[in-house]
């Protein structure tokens, strides 16, 4: 089989892209070798004649909305097989359920007799049922694919029209009967509140059960197996009930409009326990002032234990949650404390750090991520012999249970490809049309999310309501407190440590095993700012600001993210500074941010900012053969007269940022109006605002009123911009 580009072909209404398809369907021998009494599939090539017959496939490159929906009922007719399922995955982003189903069933559905006895757009009744077939066909991949889609209480309008046309044209048919079931299921079941899933909520205590600061003993009870396992079952539920739409950047990036607060819930209570398991980490560590130091590195040692052991099943989310957490300035400043975690665990910190290192856009976490997506069980190795026997053994007991395992996926990372994409990719292309294009490249990115769901159904975890009971009620420190406690517990350590000459010699010994140096230079660190941060106990997870570095498009009222950076041993890491004090946790947020601080050199990001190579999921499924896909612009590098910058508000919203795509006819005017939109504020305030540059922590390029963004800005720093009012 071969493949030919066809060009394009235009419509009123759309437009296709036409790939040629050639197959060979017989081989026969030529009229010599058939004189001879040969048999074409035993003769040499030569001696053969073969006939090959050439199909064309349409794939709608651009339309209306009108187009696109009768598309679905000619998809097939025009070898488009995926035509259906990516639609369905992505019409969210420029239709409602409600505007869909009345195109299919009031245009393209109507069977009824007209007055004058025609019947519309259809010569004969086999015409007419084929199109009941194709309507019936497309009906019932929506419900199978997206059933969420029906779910519009109390009235449930869509629901109730397909089951009244069900009753028309297709009546007592199974389908017909679906849909009252789903009716009934949808009427029965209680509306579930956004912070309706498993979090660390009050909601979730018992009557009389008050929010408390962790009791070491306690959580030492619990074995680090029992721990990964109850994070992965509950990770696994929320995971499982995440509605792939919601992740589309063009949705996912409007959550911080006011009237968008109840957005994507599931998303957002996948996010609050993300946050939650790296709370809880910090809070098991710093929450007690009385442990010693030996006793807090115990602790350590155990969170990345459990790490591990999250690993073994898969658990890439909470994996991430707790190497954030231990990455935290909080945590890492704490170097006395360190020096007592044994190299052993110290070296399976390093290599379970690894995993999520930004190196390439975390093509190594990607990568394991997309091997174990479907296997059936983890595929471990470690450098160090003792942890690779470890694992080994653990592995091996997962194996004779005999059960397979799912795989959890760190959602941030899906979430980032999305909006990097709603960034480059425009939704409408030429005279209006809606660009498909974008859509199937944003399913490649949807399909990841539903193929690891489907995996999520193998695991077999069973719910420990007293480990579930005590995680619920773990008080959550701010950042103010965990930095003050983090400060605290290591002046006590210094008083209370050994002599000046034995802590010389440990500092000696940790610094040869991770520098190959004699001598160790600890981070400096620095005072927090006084700025008020979110993420108090007693706040909702979403009223906290992020920090930056994850998903482009971000918002105020998020809990902060965590950028692992080169991810090594804390006694080997470069400093980190953080955004607004010092000893931020970094957990995961609902969107990214930035602000100087994430500017200056020596900044971390993550997949969202592109700065490593800012490539993109491949076109490899849902895609047409032979049809090339472009270069996208990226951030942090110019390319092909386009790029993606970052612009941050001064003041109010200093600790967000807006991914924006730029090209080399951008002037200051363009680009402020677009910010100002981005950011949901007055378009017609460009002339209130300058926008600047930041090179340094000290320096800053001031843009002229007229000038050319892309040729004005410097590429040799990150493209991070600040809109400042004018004074």
């Amino acid at each position: 089989t071969t493949f030919q580009d066809g060009g394009e072909e235009v419509e009123d209404g759309a437009v296709y892209n036409v790939t040629l398809k050639k197959v060979q369907i017989q081989q026969a021998a030529n009229k010599g070798a058939r004189w001879l009494g040969g048999e074409g599939d035993q003769l040499p090539p030569e001696h053969t004649v073969r006939q090959y017959e050439t199909s064309k496939i349409r794939a709608i490159k651009a339309g209306t909305l009108e187009k696109l929906v009768e598309n679905l009922l000619t998809a097939f007719g025009d070898a488009d097989f995926s035509y259906i399922s990516i639609f369905l995955a992505t019409y969210r982003a420029f239709a409602s359920p409600r505007a869909v189903l009345e195109l299919l069933l009031d245009r393209f559905g109507n069977l009824e007799t007209s007055s004058n006895g025609e019947v519309a757009n259809l010569n004969s009744l086999e015409s007419e049922m084929v199109l009941r077939a194709e309507i019936a066909s497309v009906l019932r991949a929506w419900l199978d694919q997206c059933s969420e889609d029906f779910r519009e209480p109390p009235d449930y309008m869509c629901l109730l029209k397909l089951l009244d046309y069900l009753k028309n044209n297709m009546p007592n048919s199974d389908m017909e009967s679906r849909v009252q079931n789903l009716l009934k299921q949808f009427q029965n079941q209680e509306v579930e509140a956004v912070d309706g899933f498993c979090s660390t909520s009050s909601n979730g205590l018992v009557d009389g059960e008050e929010l408390e600061i962790s009791n070491p003993e306690e959580f030492s009870s619990f074995q680090d197996h029992v721990v990964a396992e109850q994070l992965t079952y509950m990770d696994v539920m929320l995971f499982r009930r995440v509605v792939p739409y919601h992740c589309l950047g063009s949705i996912w990036s409007q959550r911080d409009k006011k009237e968008n607060k109840n957005l994507a819930p599931t998303i957002r209570a996948t996010i609050t326990q993300f946050n939650a398991v790296t709370k809880c980490v910090i809070s098991t560590i710093l929450g007690t002032r009385e442990l010693k130091i030996q006793q807090r590195a115990k602790i350590i040692e155990k969170w990345i234990n459990i790490a591990h052991e999250c690993r073994i099943l898969k658990n890439f989310s909470s994996l991430r949650a707790i190497i954030s957490a231990l990455q935290s300035n909080s945590i890492y400043r704490l170097k006395t404390t360190w020096m007592f975690v044994s190299k052993d665990v110290l070296l399976m910190y390093e290599e379970l750090s690894e995993i999520f290192s930004d190196h390439d856009n975390y093509l190594t976490s990607r990568e394991l991520l997309m091997k174990e997506a479907t296997s059936k069980f983890a595929n471990l190795d470690s450098s160090e012999k003792e942890n690779q026997k470890k694992s080994q053994k653990r592995l091996q007991l997962q194996k004779n249970k005999g059960v397979m395992q799912g795989t959890v996926p760190y959602l941030g990372t899906f979430l980032t490809d999305l909006i990097m994409l709603d960034t480059a990719l425009q939704d409408y292309v030429e005279g209006g049309l809606i660009n498909f294009e974008k859509r199937r490249r944003e399913f490649e990115v949807i399909a990841q999310i539903k193929l690891l769901q489907s995996s999520c159904n193998s695991y077999c975890l069973i719910p420990d309501q007293k480990f579930i009971q005590w995680f619920r009620r773990q008080r959550h420190l701010t950042e103010e407190e965990s930095y003050k406690l983090s400060r605290e517990a290591e002046a006590a350590a210094d008083t209370n440590i050994l002599s000046p000459k034995s802590q010389k010699s440990m500092v000696k010994r940790i610094s040869t095993l991770f520098l190959g140096t004699d001598v160790f230079t600890p981070p400096k660190e620095q005072p927090p700012k006084s700025s008020p941060v979110g993420g108090s106990s007693g706040e909702s997870t979403d009223s906290a600001s992020v920090s930056s570095c994850e998903f482009n498009h971000s918002e105020t009222e998020d809990v902060c993210v965590t950028p692992v950076s080169s991810p090594e041993d804390p006694l080997k890491k470069v400093q980190l500074r953080p955004l607004h004090a010092a000893g931020r946790p970094k957990t995961l947020a609902q969107g990214s941010c930035s602000d100087k601080g994430c500017s200056s050199k020596g900044s971390t990001s993550d997949p969202g900012s592109g700065s490593d190579s800012g490539s993109l999921p491949s076109r490899d499924s849902g895609s047409v053969p032979g049809s090339a896909p472009r270069v996208l612009p990226v951030y942090n590098r110019q390319s092909e007269g386009s790029c993606i910058i970052r612009v941050s508000m001064d003041g109010l919203h200093d600790s967000v940022y807006k991914s924006i795509l730029i090209t080399n006819q951008d002037r200051i005017p363009d680009v402020t109006q677009r910010a100002l939109l981005k950011h949901n504020l007055e378009p017609d305030a460009v002339e209130d605002y300058e926008l600047v540059q930041v090179i340094s922590e000290d320096k800053e390029l001031v843009f002229p009123r007229d000038a050319n963004v892309f040729y004005g800005m410097n590429s040799h720093v990150n493209f991070d911009f600040i809109l400042r009012k004018k004074a």
